[in-house]
């Protein structure tokens, strides 16, 4: 009897795992067959084109340029960028109708070719007042939570598609080798299996079914060594060997491309003095070639007025952003190039078949405008409860001195400090509704000194400039909140012409830590910031420290761990550098270098 009963068993299991492999096999054949019918619709359309009709593919423009309407229809534009610069109106709905209008416009030409619309949603469809603004990669990565990262990509695409956007610059997958770089934030780790993991999970979730009305087409950025450049200088030099880029840096981008990603972002930094923007041995040879790799190369801005828009070309990139200003002359330029036969027109063949293929594998001939059903979904109680997920996941424990926390809800006094407690703008980092974020609260975020009163059952005191002056001596606990100003790219660079930024804490904030630790006061410092910051001597004093990066608009998710509702789940996703003189050499202390030792080594993090 038990052996009849095995047997049934492992027939159904034999018949549910050949069940499993005909479906699989069968959407294999669909897929197979759906690429073959796109590449004969690509290439009957490519026969059609005029160059000058290629070369508008190739050009990308923004939507407030002044002659933005009339360049799509006389100048055939492929693709257009909303960046810094006059938005498209108040609501979700008004950008929506402004990038129809345009669409329209592109529609109405001789071939129809729809619009790309591009938007730098690099946590969240962060260039949106109201849109649900996640933490930045850097947190994303404490949690390791690829799951995670697949849901808020996800997201992100239903809020970037619902303000009119079919192409997100994003994921940023870079390996960062020192926090004096700018753009430490925007990439998940300095561990490169950890940015794989969750470079898979983002584009997962970015592109799910590329078809569908609320994916959107994702873009890995910057390739290649953005992160790893000498002194940590954005569009610096990187160094680094051969085998070190391709042990440590090209795998995110393997993986990408193992993931279909749509489209792949040149980067500014230069390798043995070569501009990777015109790098033809890493773009065609390496990615394309090497990789198969058959979607979007894109320069990033204005990259053609900095290396030459035929030197970049030639070396690969296929769509070239940020024309508009000198239009004319770049696609004169591109022009005059294939005219001479120093452009190869199997060159611009190439880059035009690239683009028209993720047009129609985001089914734009046939639904070219964005659904307007997803505008309620902006900002959404599901969205931000998943947001306030992630900034609970991301928080990591650095100290916890005589079991501060959590804190108990019916502590009689607590005193919030400091002028980061409660303000959304500067909790949020850049790329927050402006370029370089803002020091403003905005529409739909909550502060951290919000969800602490929310939580805290007895007196909540807010002292703002962190002087202590109202002598709350009394209070039995003071949550002292730092860090970072808003900024994004170069602006970030520690040791740029353009900020007298540190690796340490300013001056007033040690101050605020200083005159509650004297106190004698028990002091929980959160430390907002985009990268891990030298402050060797706040954790001594403090009681508990936690890092919690730039968590976006969710501060609520700040509060509900420091009194106890979730434990502390992040760990660091860089090492912790001990002092600034460990900067003094190309890199800081990191996952790859022994020589250095941190603070705190990768993957630390204390639970309760």
């Amino acid at each position: 009897m038990k052996q009849n009963k095995l047997h049934i068993k492992y027939k159904l299991l034999f018949l549910s795992i050949l069940f499993c492999t005909l479906c699989s096999c069968k959407k294999e054949v669909m897929r197979v067959d759906k690429e073959a019918l796109i590449a004969q619709k690509v290439d009957s359309l490519l026969a059609l084109m005029t160059l000058e009709e290629k070369i508008g593919q190739m050009s990308q423009i923004r939507h407030f340029d002044t002659l933005a309407l009339q360049n799509i229809t006389t100048k055939f534009i492929g693709s257009v960028i909303h960046t810094q610069g006059p938005n498209p109106g108040k609501t979700a709905g008004r950008w929506q109708a402004k990038f129809a209008k345009l669409q329209k416009k592109a529609l109405a030409t001789r071939l129809g070719i729809p619009l790309l619309f591009a938007v730098d949603a690099v946590h969240g469809q962060n260039s949106y007042e109201g849109a649900t603004i996640f933490p930045h990669n850097i947190g994303l990565g404490a949690t390791a939570n690829e799951k995670l990262v697949e849901e808020i990509a996800a997201i992100t695409a239903i809020e970037a598609q619902a303000t009119g956007f079919n192409w997100v610059f994003a994921p940023c997958v870079a390996i960062s080798y020192n926090e004096k770089w700018g753009r430490v934030y925007e990439a998940f780790s300095e561990s490169t299996t950890l940015t794989e993991k969750l470079t898979r999970a983002a584009i997962k979730g970015h592109q799910g079914e590329l078809s569908a009305r609320n994916t959107v087409l994702a873009t890995a950025k910057h390739f290649v060594g953005d992160g790893a450049t000498d002194y940590g200088r954005e569009g610096g030099e990187t160094s680094l060997s051969n085998s070190e880029i391709k042990e440590r840096l090209l795998g995110p981008y393997k993986a990408a491309v193992q993931e279909n990603v749509g489209a792949i972002m040149a980067s500014f930094n230069t390798m043995s003095g070569k501009p990777m923007h015109a790098h033809k041995a890493l773009i065609t040879d390496t990615l394309k070639e090497g990789m198969n790799f058959d979607g979007i190369v894109v320069s990033d801005w204005k990259g053609y007025a900095r290396f030459g828009e035929n030197d970049i070309i030639n070396a690969g990139v296929d769509v070239v952003m940020a024309v508009d200003g000198n239009l004319d002359d770049f696609q004169e330029g591109v022009k005059l190039g294939v005219e001479n036969d120093s452009v190869k027109m199997s060159r611009i063949d190439d880059a035009v078949k690239r683009v028209l293929r993720q047009k129609f594998r985001l089914d734009l001939f046939n639904s070219p405008f964005s659904d307007t059903t997803l505008v309620r979904k902006i900002g959404s109680i599901r969205h931000r409860n998943k947001a306030k997920q992630a900034v609970r996941e991301s928080l990591v424990l650095l100290k916890n001195k005589n079991k501060v926390l959590p804190i108990h809800p019916k502590t009689k006094k607590i005193v919030v400090v400091g002028e980061h407690a409660n303000n959304a703008g500067l909790q949020s980092g850049g790329w927050t509704i402006n370029w370089q974020g803002t020091s403003e609260n905005y529409k739909g975020a909550t502060t951290i000194l919000e969800g602490i009163k929310q939580k805290a059952q007895g007196e909540v005191v807010y002292d703002q400039d962190g002087s202590g002056s109202q002598h709350h001596e009394d209070a039995d606990v003071a949550i002292i909140v730092v860090g970072e100003t808003p900024y994004a790219e170069f602006f970030g660079d520690i040791g740029h012409e353009s900020n007298t930024r540190k690796l340490t804490l300013t001056k007033a904030h040690q101050n605020y830590i200083d005159r509650y630790t004297k106190k004698g006061i028990e002091t929980i410092v959160v430390l907002i910031s985009g990268r891990p910051l030298v402050v060797t001597p706040q954790i001594n004093k403090a009681t508990a420290f936690v890092a919690a990066w730039l968590p976006g608009s969710e501060g609520h998710g700040i509060a509900e761990v420091l009194f106890g509702e979730y434990n502390f789940k992040g760990k660091l996703p860089h090492s912790w550098p001990k002092l600034v003189k460990d900067f003094s050499g190309k890199y800081g202390p990191n996952f790859w270098d022994n020589s250095i030792k941190p603070l705190f080594p990768f993957g630390y993090g204390l639970e309760y």
